[in-house]
C-alpha cells in the first residue's frame, strides 16, 4: 500500500494542472532563463546583419528542436527506471551489458555537478547586470565591477545558507513564478514581432545553414547557440518528480515562449538599424522603461529558481552516487517531509565555494558562457553513449534506426563540443573542478572493486556448528544477546572469512542470536524489501535487504523493524526477562560490529594499484564512517580495525646467521 509521500509523488507524476505547474517550477528554470544571455552571446561584438540575426534564430530554433525536443523530450524520457530519470538511473538500466559504461556515467555526473557551480553565478549575474539599464544606475551597476560581483555573491550565499532548512515553503511558489516568467518573455517577444512579422521566417533551417557555412567564422557561433539548450539534461534528471506526460505537455508552452522571445529579440535588433550591440542586452531592451525594474525582479527570482533546481539536483545526484559506490559516504539530511528532498552539508559547502570562485574568476556572466556550454555538452555526449546501449541492448530497436539517430546526435553534439572547446582556451582553470570530481568518482569506484576482489569468502556451513557451540558455551562471557554483522556475501551459503575470524578468534563473541545483514542495491529507485533465512533455528539468521539506489540504508531502524515483525509472527522468542521486543516497549541487547579496513604495510602493489589505494584511503579519511552511513548508534556499535592484505610480499630474502660463542 503506497505511503502518503509516494501517493503524492504518483499524483504529481500524472498529467494534471498541478503537475504541469510543479513541472514549470522544478524543471525549466535553467533552460527557461537562457534568453537572458543567449542572443547577447550570439551577436557579441559582431556587426548586426540580417544574415546573423536570422541565422542565429534559426540555429536556436532547430537546436531546441533536435536536442531538447527530439533527443530529451521525445526519446530520452522513454528510458525511465521505474519512473525515475537521470544519468545514474540510465546507467543502472544498462550497466549489466557493458563493463566500461561506468566511465561515461562518471564523466556525465561530474559535468552535471560542474553545471551546479556555473548555473547560479551566470544566471543571477545576468539578471543583476540588467540593473545597469535602470535610470540612475548606469554607472553603478556595471558588469564585472566590485559592487555587481558583491551583490551576486551575496544572493548566491543566501541561497546556499537556506538549503539546510529545505525548500518546502518557497518550493510551492516556484511554479507560479515560472509561469509568470514564461508569460512575460512570450509577451515581450510577441510585442516586437507585431512590428516586424517577417522575423517569423527565421524558423526556416536554410538561414541557419547559411550562417554556419557562409558567414565569416560562422561555425564558431555554435558555442553561443548551444547555450539555449543547456537545461535539457534537467528534463531527464527530474523525470521522477514530475512524470513524462507533464514534461512533454508543458514543454510545448515553454518552447513556444522561448522561440517567441528569441524572435522578439531578433526583431528589435533589426529595427534599431544599429551597427553593433555594444554593452546592451537585447533581452532587457524589449522591456518598456517603466517595466524594467519589475522585469529585473522577476528575472532575478527566475534565476534563483534555476539555481535552486541545479543545487537540489546535485544533492540527488550525489545521493545516488553514494548508493552506487561512485562517491564516499557523506552525511545526508532530510530537512522536510517531502519525498526526495535531501540536504548534503559537505556538498553544499563545495558548491558554494565553487560558485563564489567562479564569480570571482569570471566576474561577469558573458565570460562564463564558454565554461557553461562546455560542461553541458560533455554531459550530453555521455548521455548519448548510454542511450545507444539502452536502445540497442534494452529496447532492442532496429540497428539501422539506432545508427541514424546516433549519427544525428553525435554530429550535432561534436560540433557543439568543438565550438565550445575553442571558446574556453582563454579561461580553462574551471576544468580543475570537473577533473577533481571525476578523479574522486573514478578512484572510489575502482578502489571498491579492488577491495571487493580480494575479499575472502568461506563456506558458512563449516562454521555454523562452531557458532552454535560458542553460543551455548557459558565459559565465555556473553558479548551481546543479538550480535549483528554486515556482510557482502551475495549468497547465504558464504560468509567473509574476516567476520568468522572476528567472532571466533579475535575475541570470542558469545551471543544468543547471530544476525548477518546483506544489502542489495536494486536498479529501481525506491525499492524497500527484505527476506530472512534461519541458517540455524533461533541461532543464526540472515536478513537480505533490497533497497533502491535512492533509499538511505538506515540499518538500525530497518533491523529493529525486522526483529519486531519476526517476534510478532512467533519466528523468534526472547527468554531474557529484562528484554522486550514489544512495539510499545522495544529494548534489546543489540550489538552491531563494523569491520573497518586499513591498508597493510605488508602489501606489495603495482604502481597503478598503489596510487589508487593510497588515494582511496586518503579520500576515505574525509568521508563518513560506515557507522554513520548505515545509521547505527554509537552506544550499540563496535568498530574493529583489520589490515587489508591485497598483495602481500611472498618472498623475503631473510637469512639466519648463527653466531658462534667466542672462546674464553
Amino acid at each position: 500500500m503506497p505511503t502518503s509521500s509516494s501517493a503524492g509523488h504518483n499524483y504529481l507524476s500524472k498529467l494534471s494542472f498541478a503537475g504541469l505547474l510543479v513541472t514549470l517550477g522544478i524543471i525549466y528554470g535553467d533552460i527557461g532563463t537562457s534568453p537572458l544571455y543567449v542572443f547577447r552571446s550570439i551577436i557579441g561584438e559582431r556587426p548586426i546583419t540580417e544574415e546573423l540575426v536570422y541565422g542565429g534564430i534559426s540555429c536556436v530554433v532547430w537546436t531546441l528542436t533536435l536536442q531538447t525536443t527530439f533527443k530529451y523530450v521525445f526519446l530520452t524520457l522513454r528510458a525511465d527506471n521505474r519512473g525515475e530519470g537521470g544519468i545514474f538511473s540510465l546507467y543502472a538500466l544498462v550497466r549489466r551489458y557493458v563493463k566500461w559504461l561506468y566511465v561515461p556515467a562518471i564523466i556525465g555526473a561530474a559535468t552535471l555537478l560542474a553545471d551546479g557551480i556555473i548555473t547560479p553565478p551566470i544566471s543571477v549575474a545576468s539578471a543583476i547586470e540588467g540593473l545597469g539599464g535602470v535610470k540612475g544606475l548606469e554607472t553603478t551597476i556595471v558588469p564585472g565591477n566590485n559592487l555587481t560581483v558583491g551583490i551576486v555573491i551575496g544572493i548566491i550565499s543566501l541561497l546556499f545558507f537556506f538549503q539546510r532548512f529545505g525548500t518546502k515553503v518557497v518550493g510551492f511558489s516556484f511554479g507560479p513564478i515560472m509561469l509568470i516568467w514564461f508569460a512575460m518573455i512570450m509577451i515581450l517577444g510577441a510585442a516586437q514581432i507585431v512590428h516586424m512579422p517577417e522575423i517569423l521566417k527565421a524558423i526556416n533551417p536554410y538561414y541557419g545553414i547559411e550562417l554556419l557555412v557562409n558567414y565569416p567564422k560562422g561555425f564558431w557561433i555554435l558555442g553561443a547557440v548551444f547555450l539555449c539548450t543547456t537545461g535539457a539534461e534537467a528534463l531527464y534528471s527530474d523525470l521522477g518528480h514530475c512524470g513524462r506526460r507533464n514534461i512533454q505537455v508543458s514543454w510545448i508552452f515553454v518552447k513556444f515562449s522561448l522561440v517567441i522571445n528569441y524572435m522578439g529579440q531578433g526583431a528589435w535588433l533589426l529595427m534599431q538599424h544599429s551597427k553593433s550591440l555594444g554593452a546592451l542586452n537585447p533581452f532587457y531592451e524589449l522591456m518598456p522603461h517603466w517595466f524594467l525594474l519589475v522585469g529585473i525582479i522577476i528575472a532575478t527570482m527566475a534565476t534563483i529558481i534555476a539555481s535552486q533546481a541545479l543545487i537540489s539536483g546535485s544533492f540527488t545526484l550525489i545521493s545516488e552516487a553514494i548508493s552506487m559506490n561512485f562517491w564516499p559516504r557523506v552525511t545526508i539530511k532530510f530537512p522536510t517531509d517531502i519525498k526526495g528532498q535531501i540536504y548534503i552539508p559537505s556538498l553544499n559547502i563545495i558548491l558554494w565555494i565553487g560558485c563564489i570562485a567562479m564569480m570571482l574568476y569570471f566576474r561577469e556572466s558573458g565570460h562564463m558562457e564558454a565554461a557553461y556550454g562546455f560542461s553541458i555538452v560533455i554531459a550530453m555526449l555521455m548521455t548519448t553513449t548510454l542511450m545507444y546501449v539502452y536502445m540497442h541492448r534494452v529496447r532492442k530497436w532496429n540497428f539501422a534506426l539506432i545508427t541514424l539517430i546516433m549519427m544525428v546526435f553525435i554530429t550535432v553534439e561534436v560540433a557543439f563540443f568543438i565550438a565550445n572547446v575553442a571558446k574556453i582556451k582563454q579561461r580553462w582553470m574551471f576544468l580543475f573542478f570537473e577533473f577533481g570530481l571525476t578523479f574522486i568518482m573514478v578512484i572510489w569506484f575502482r578502489a571498491r572493486k579492488i577491495t571487493n576482489r580480494y575479499l575472502q569468502f568461506v563456506k558458512f556451513s563449516e562454521y555454523l556448528p562452531r557458532l552454535v557451540e560458542l553460543s551455548e558455551d557459558t565459559n565465555f562471557p556473553k558479548y551481546a544477546t543479538h550480535l549483528v554483522y554486515l556482510t557482502k556475501a551475495d549468497y547465504d551459503g558464504e560468509i567473509e572469512k574476516r567476520i568468522m575470524h572476528s567472532i571466533l578468534h579475535r575475541r570470542a563473541k558469545r551471543a544468543e542470536v547471530y544476525w548477518f545483514i546483506h544489502i542489495d542495491r536494486a536498479d529501481a529507485p525506491f525499492t524497500m524489501e527484505y527476506s530472512t533465512k534461519e541458517l540455524v533455528k533461533g541461532k543464526v539468521i540472515r536478513i537480505d535487504f533490497k533497497l533502491g539506489f535512492r533509499v538511505q540504508p538506515r540499518i538500525n531502524l530497518l533491523f529493529k523493524k525486522v526483529v519486531q515483525e519476526m517476534f510478532n509472527r512467533g519466528e523468534i522468542c526472547v527468554v531474557n526477562k529484562y528484554e522486550s521486543l514489544q512495539r510499545e516497549t522495544f529494548h534489546a541487547d543489540i550489538r552491531f560490529v563494523i569491520i573497518e579496513s586499513f591498508l597493510s604495510v605488508e602489501n606489495e602493489l603495482s604502481l597503478k594499484e598503489g596510487f589508487i589505494m593510497d588515494s582511496y584511503f586518503a579520500i576515505k579519511n574525509w568521508a563518513q564512517s560506515d557507522q554513520k552511513a548505515f545509521g547505527l548508534d554509537n552506544a550499540s556499535t563496535v568498530i574493529e580495525n583489520v589490515p587489508l592484505l591485497i598483495n602481500p610480499k611472498v618472498y623475503l630474502p631473510l637469512q639466519r646467521v648463527d653466531r658462534r660463542s667466542s672462546s674464553v
